[in-house]
């Protein structure tokens, strides 16, 4: 899809996101089994995916790999026969993880067995019982409530049973092996926003990362939640050096302005990214402190690893309505929010791949930008913004304030600013902070111009 049809607009975009967000809802996911490999199957076409396997029983820090489960039907019928709880209806009727079960029971003994939302009765909430063996279906309040005394059969045909916990791995190689690690989870079933939305994200953005050329290698992480990230960090000890910024995709589909929860350090470097972005952003994003409570972030920022991961949302887990229920569907998510989530990262990642010191060579007042085709106003009018960057760039690139300094500085996006600082180097104003100001011109050799990848 994305590689074979390029995206001309946002709304193109956003669309082919939500096409690819409706391919994959109807699956069956957990944390392990066939729906998972289903997901990652899908995902392989559009961008490089390495799959691995990790055997169930296998020691990952204070955790094991669980048995592995697949289900093939599930429901409940009444006296009549007619199924009045149908997996295949909706998949999150069952309780994911549920064991095998088959018999019949009277209403009051099913009870212990249904879960529902009494405030949302039309909803079907989303429950599991991974790390606990047990059964259990989810329906709607309104019709348990309706449901009249009688025995009822219940069908369980599942599987618990000794496999593999799978997840996918893209490396996009830059010119560093210096690594923006990107993570979304994929162990939920029918739901867009929290799973589905972060995954298209991490696809588009990959698909676009490989055509891009970056400097940063980016390596892009399909995992199920909690258990995934654990298995990975206790595979990849040794290359967690490598990983400079990070960042979990989650919840990025719905109406909701953005929310950037910061590192466990509070103020790395891409915590200031999201920062700038989102204050930029129409509308403002919203910032919060790091908490060890929510999706992989705080496996990457527990204190033997303290990774600089970071986690963007729209709306937050467990503060929207349709969290956890069968209301986060495919209406929920939008189109142009998927898009706009798609050019938010890309914005930061820009900032990641160019965020730079310099010099200025014309340090002893202000260069003649005039003679030199950079400024162009005949005087009385107040300087633009283009304008305005190249004095603040020219001002304070004196070896010590990045290119996002500047920008937080000066209240100009960093967009302007790097701009204005590769106007400013072409014309041999600047030099790249890793040569000192006073070296001869002739033996330095010329910095690598800075590279875009916001399209």
């Amino acid at each position: 899809m994305f590689d074979t049809v390029q995206p001309d607009t946002d709304a193109d975009l956003g669309g082919c996101m939500h096409a690819f967000v409706s391919e994959l809802y109807p699956i069956c996911r957990s944390i392990t089994g066939d729906g998972v490999r289903r997901t990652l199957r899908r995902i392989a076409n559009e961008v490089p995916l390495t799959i691995t396997e990790i055997p169930t029983g296998t020691e990952v820090f204070d955790w094991t790999v669980p048995r592995e489960w697949n289900v093939r039907d599930a429901y409940v019928k009444d006296a009549s026969g007619a199924r009045i709880i149908d997996f295949f209806a909706h998949n999150l009727h069952l309780v994911n993880y549920s064991a095998r079960y088959s018999g019949k029971l009277p209403l009051v003994e099913l009870r212990r067995h249904l879960h529902s939302l009494p405030d949302r009765p039309e909803w079907i909430p989303y429950r599991t019982t991974y790390y606990r063996e047990d059964w259990g279906f989810c329906l709607p309040h309104r019709q348990l409530e309706s449901l009249p005394d009688g025995e009822y059969e219940v069908c369980i045909d599942a599987s618990l049973e000794d496999g593999a916990l799978t997840y996918g791995e893209c490396l996009v190689p830059g010119k560093s092996k210096d690594e923006v690690l990107v993570s979304c989870h994929i162990c939920h079933p029918s739901m867009c926003n929290d799973n589905l939305s972060g995954i298209a994200t991490a696809v588009f953005l990959a698909g676009h990362l490989v055509r891009s050329q970056p400097r940063f290698s980016y390596r892009f992480l399909f995992i199920p939640g909690t258990i995934g990230s654990i298995a990975w960090l206790s595979r990849n000890r040794d290359r967690v050096g490598s990983i400079r910024h990070g960042l979990v995709l989650t919840c990025v589909g719905d109406d909701a302005p953005f929310t950037y929860k910061r590192t466990r350090r509070e103020d790395a470097e891409i915590d200031r990214a999201f920062a700038h972005v989102l204050k930029h952003c129409d509308p403002p994003g919203k910032l919060e402190p790091f908490s060890p409570y929510g999706y992989d972030e705080r496996q990457f920022c527990s204190p033997g690893f303290n990774l600089p991961v970071g986690c963007l949302m729209r709306s937050v887990h467990g503060r929207f309505p349709e969290y956890h229920t069968s209301a986060d569907n495919l209406d929920f998510v939008r189109p142009d929010k998927l898009a706009a989530t798609v050019q938010i990262c890309l914005r930061a990642f820009d900032i990641l791949e160019n965020n730079t010191r310099y010099w200025n060579l014309k340090p002893f007042c202000e260069p003649q930008l005039g003679r030199r085709g950079l400024y162009s106003s005949s005087g009385g009018a107040a300087p633009g913004a283009d304008t305005m960057a190249m004095l603040w760039v020219l001002n304070l690139s004196d070896g010590n304030s990045t290119l996002l300094d500047i920008a937080n500085r000066a209240g100009l996006p960093f967009a302007v600013i790097a701009d204005a600082a590769r106007r400013l180097q072409a014309k041999h104003l600047l030099r790249d902070a890793i040569v000192s100001p006073y070296s001869d011109p002739e033996e330095v050799r010329v910095s690598e111009p800075q590279r875009k990848i916001v399209p």
